[in-house]
């Protein structure tokens, strides 16, 4: 069976599917097994698309009039193809730059392949310079990752103000940028120091 699917970006009336709905009834897609949606391609949770994924059988073949109307995120289209592949489905796009894959045939087969391969390369590259950046950064006495809100300066701040019985933890927490859970995590509420606020102080 053909299952065909459409979208469209926008849902003021701005855009149409008219096109899209020729193409792929000239595919051969009968009318009532089309499905649609109206939202970005860079958002998953499209009710259109769930139900089309759903009504989906093994030995039936999605067609789509370009690839971009199945999502604009690579990750999302590799894994929803690798997903239809694994359930017996074939994938078909009718025009535009992923015309040539219809993965019911070898040569389609071997398009997305590509694709999945360069996909997987670009993960590979991004993991390789985020570890190259972070070797960097600590060879440059910095390490890498989120910094900490509660620095010395702030604990010395903490600690005093801790000893005067007027302070406010909330205007103290406030006044140092953290939250209650840091500034505890690190002194007690008697205002002691904790194992926490003792190894910032210490430097290690």
């Amino acid at each position: 069976m053909l299952i065909g699917y459409m979208r469209v970006s926008k849902a003021d009336g701005s855009q149409a599917t008219d096109l899209q709905h020729d193409a792929l009834i000239a595919a051969g897609v009968d009318p009532s097994h089309l499905y649609e949606d109206q939202a970005s391609g860079k958002r998953e949770d499209r009710p259109g698309l769930a139900n089309c994924l759903k009504a989906l059988r093994s030995g039936d073949t999605l067609l789509i009039w370009k690839l971009d109307r199945l999502g604009r995120d690579l990750r999302h289209l590799i894994n929803t193809v690798h997903d239809l592949t694994t359930r017996g489905i074939g994938l078909k796009v009718l025009s535009g730059h992923g015309a040539a894959i219809d993965t019911t045939t070898a040569a389609g087969k071997l398009v997305f392949g590509i694709f999945a391969a360069l996909a997987e390369f670009e993960r590979e590259l991004i993991a390789e310079r985020t570890k190259a950046g972070l070797a960097s950064a600590r060879a440059r006495g910095r390490k890498g990752g989120r910094p900490f809100k509660m620095t010395a300066a702030k604990l010395r701040l903490a600690l005093a103000a801790m000893g005067q019985p007027e302070t406010k933890v909330s205007d103290l927490c406030q006044e140092l940028g953290i939250t209650r859970q840091t500034l505890y995590r690190h002194l007690s509420p008697k205002g002691e120091l904790r194992e926490d606020g003792k190894r910032l102080l210490s430097g290690q």
